[in-house]
């Protein structure tokens, strides 16, 4: 840059460790500051990046706290789009406030509080979004932070607008480098005494960029020199592993819409589980490489808070792992020593934005050019799910592929993208489905907190879904299998399968709703997570009329693995109800996947985390009929033992912020339906078991017994070591448990099942399953389930054949 453009940094000694220097491709400003600490385009250690935004934030704490009658606890920072989105955070974080960021992203039902130009940029318009406009409202001390502070404008702009609208006291300007001239200084102090404010500016450094007076041709001359960046040498695809993070629900992905302190401590609070499951992701051998996790435009600090995380996690994680984000900025990459550009992957937007779609997009410093040295083992591409588009998967320039060609392994984790109500007031609110418009079951024994999707498309075949699910390129609730018509001989094992287990059931539903209703009382609220869970609550409700005359009410709430419960649910519950009164009602247990997302979605609630089920063979949860892993007849079929009601549907192009989660109601199965028949079977079981069920529950609540019910999680243990034994890398390809046996064999491609050595009866409808799918049955020792049915850990449709059947080969 010096050499060649004649562009050079002066000013602080620090100055050249905290930035480098590089080319625009734009007219209106020629050099870029390249931050080395920023996580934007060169990666960094992760650390060092949100060290530097908490340094700053510390700086902050400390200026307002040597100041008369101010107080950083009435602070509020604003970050800029899209570079100081992840540093404005980090910033809040080390002063303890809440946060907002501007946004170049318009969210559908919520009008902008402000907005302002910023006019160097490529992209120029930012919006403020804020979910609850009162953010920006206060009176206390609001603190504005970029990456450079060089001329002011930006910071003018804002103030003015804010200011208009909301006027305060006290400005804090905060930047990682601080490069105006004399007369910006002069513009900036003449504007805070116009105003009557006082502005203060904090910096890491401080020094001035020197350009000669014909920098825009030089810089034009060398772009024209350098020519279009070089395409990364042609390379197999790197495998793509998807991981559902349990993001915990109504958990913001950033400040776009505003980041709270009790947002914050919920953060802190899940992210050790989070760079667990992305460690299992990143590391399913004994892989010791470098690692990235890159971010997307405006989304860093999530990303840089995971990888932070991530880097505690693995082992030499402080060195190996690093950070970037993708970004709308054009730069010459040119790849040399000396310069901080080094590599460039030019991309389509695929976020569908609304103010450019056609601009490409960048991520520099991924690919490794000529250095091998540079080169990332793993790359962990983390998005919103606004982002999770086929422009990002689809076609040889689509971002995913050119990962897949400069790395060994790349991981995409997709988050849920924050969509508050509208500031102006939400819709109107979402109302309960009943039967027999939706589901067949009566309307006084269920209440549909679900959207009716009945008219949508959503089928696939399963393995069309399964390999779409395993190869990232779609999440399994964003569409539906097609529903499990079972031959006559499978039919009569159902029915034959009831009627052995009838009685035991009926006891396993006495047992929790007695239970339950000797610890929360009688104003008990049943929530069932649906649809499994569904015909369970009812159970539990028919058992509370008939013994005690209680009218309970029952809802059946959506739960998706990955992104949380129903926040549209628990707000209708919470609105209608006591949130202590509810009770979370499931099946049975596998490993416990669901149990830990339900806790992880109802931290902070107010709701008891507590599931009850009639089964908990995977010993995680406290509240249940039985530990034994015993067929629950209602596993054996679909939507025709649960009302004729679909799984549930999360899919951000059908489910608003305002809408529960979606399902259907397939009443052309009606001719099949046993929903009302598995009801009736089981509770006609109800006044032989009622004595048992009562000393049953005085011994399950005796003190003496308080160990016994206290989660092991032995089933998860169990699912991990048969995860390494089978060479699988993820557990959730592995589902433990007769139910969750079953729902492999209707719903997934089944790659083997593992069957207890000796288990009888309740296994035959899994072998009739088997033998139809072509699927091997293995018996083994020790094996704390019943069975345990693996998921085929393969990418493409090629792992079955034309009829559906597994395909065994050599490598399988």
């Amino acid at each position: 840059m010096a050499e060649r453009a004649g562009v050079a940094l002066t000013g602080s000694e620090r100055l050249p460790e905290l930035v480098g220097l590089a080319l625009r491709e734009n007219r209106k400003r020629a050099h870029l500051l390249v931050s080395t600490v920023l996580g934007k385009h060169v990666p960094q250690r992760p650390a060092v990046v949100h060290g530097a935004g908490l340094e700053l934030g510390r700086r902050v704490r400390d200026l307002l706290a040597s100041l008369p009658e101010e107080s950083a606890d009435r602070a509020v920072v604003l970050g800029y789009a899209e570079t100081a989105t992840g540093l404005g955070h980090s910033v809040a974080d080390g002063l303890d406030a809440p946060y907002l960021h501007s946004t170049r992203r318009p969210v559908p039902g919520l009008t902008p509080v402000g907005g302002f130009e910023e006019e160097h940029s490529h992209a120029t318009s930012h919006l403020l979004l804020p979910a609850d406009p009162g953010l920006l409202a206060g009176d206390g001390p609001l603190v504005l932070v970029d990456d450079e502070f060089s001329t002011g404008t930006t910071v003018l702009n804002t103030i003015r607008e804010l200011h208009a609208n909301h006027p305060r006291e006290h400005y804090v300007v905060v930047a990682l480098v601080d490069l105006r001239g004399p007369a910006d200084r002069r513009r900036l102090a003449d504007t805070a005494a116009e105003l009557g404010i006082r502005l203060d500016l904090v910096a890491l450094a401080d020094g001035g960029v020197e350009l000669p007076a014909d920098v825009l041709d030089r810089a034009e001359r060398l772009i024209a020199e350098a020519g279009p960046a070089p395409e990364p040498p042609a390379a197999p695809a790197a495998p793509l592993v998807r991981v559902d993070l349990d993001w915990p629900a109504g958990l913001p992905d950033g400040g776009r819409h505003g980041f709270t302190r009790e947002h914050r401590a919920r953060l802190e609070a899940a992210l050790p589980g989070l760079a667990e499951q992305l460690a299992a992701a990143v590391e399913p051998g004994d892989s010791d490489g470098r690692v990235l996790v890159l971010g997307f435009e405006e989304l860093m600090y999530a990303p840089l808070r995971l990888a932070d995380a991530l880097a505690e996690r693995l082992p030499g994680g402080t060195d190996r792992v690093h950070y970037s984000t993708t970004t709308r900025s054009p730069v010459l990459a040119v790849d040399d020593p000396g310069y901080a550009i080094r590599t460039r992957l030019a991309f389509p937007a695929h976020d569908d934005p609304a103010d450019d779609s056609s601009r490409e997009r960048y991520a520099y410093n991924v690919a490794p050019g000529a250095d091998p040295a540079r080169r990332f083992g793993t790359v962990v591409l983390v998005v919103d799910d606004t982002a999770d588009t086929p422009a990002l998967h689809e076609g040889e320039r689509a971002l995913l592929g050119q990962l897949r060609r400069v790395t060994d392994r790349v991981v995409l984790a997709v988050l849920p993208s924050h969509r508050p109500s509208a500031p102006a007031g939400p819709a109107a609110p979402a109302r309960p489905l009943y039967g027999p418009e939706f589901s067949s079951y009566r309307a006084d024994e269920v209440a549909w907190l679900l959207k009716d999707l009945t008219g949508v498309d959503l089928e696939a075949p399963t393995e069309e879904r399964e390999e779409a699910v395993q190869s990232g390129g779609a999440h399994y609730a964003e569409s539906l299998p097609v529903e499990y018509q079972p031959s006559p001989e499978y039919q009569e094992l159902f029915h034959q399968a009831l009627r052995v287990s009838a009685r035991r059931i009926a006891l396993a539903v006495g047992t929790v709703a007695e239970t339950l209703l000797r610890e929360r009382g009688p104003g008990l609220v049943l929530a069932s997570l649906a649809r499994a869970g569904t015909p369970v609550g009812i159970l539990i409700r028919r058992w509370l009329a008939a013994g005690h005359g209680l009218d309970a009410p029952h809802y059946a709430v959506s739960i998706v693995r990955g992104r949380g419960i129903d926040p549209a649910a628990l707000r209708y519950l919470d609105a209608h109800h006591r949130a202590a009164d509810v009770v979370f009602v499931d099946g049975w247990t596998g490993k416990g996947a669901i149990t830990r997302e339900l806790a992880e979605a109802l931290a902070g609630t107010g709701f008891d985390p507590d599931l009850a089920v009639l089964a908990d063979p995977g010993r995680c949860v406290r509240t249940f009929g039985t530990r034994d892993d015993f067929l629950i007849p209602s596993a054996c079929l679909n939507s025709t033992v649960s009302g004729l009601v679909s799984r549930t549907v999360l899919r951000s192009d059908l489910i608003g912020p305002d809408d529960f989660h979606g399902a259907k109601h397939y009443t052309e199965l009606a001719g099949a339906d046993v929903s009302g028949a598995f009801l009736d079977t089981v509770a006609d079981h109800f006044a032989d078991v009622r004595a048992e069920a009562l000393a049953a529950v005085d011994r399950f609540l005796a003190p003496e017994h308080a160990e016994e019910r206290a989660p092991d999680w032995a089933g998860w243990a169990a699912v991990e070591r048969i995860s390494t034994e089978y060479g699988i890398d993820s557990v959730n390809l592995v589902k433990p448990g007769v139910g969750e046996t079953t729902r492999v064999m209707l719903r997934r491609v089944p790659w083997r099942v593992l069957a207890r050595r000796g288990a009888g009866a309740d296994l035959d409808h899994v072998r009739l399953l088997a033998a139809q799918r072509g699927v091997p049955v293995e018996e083994v020792d020790d094996l704390p389930y019943s069975c345990v049915g693996l998921i085929h850990p393969r990418y493409t449709r090629g792992a079955t054949g034309a009829s559906g059947t597994a395909v065994l080969t050599k490598e399988s």
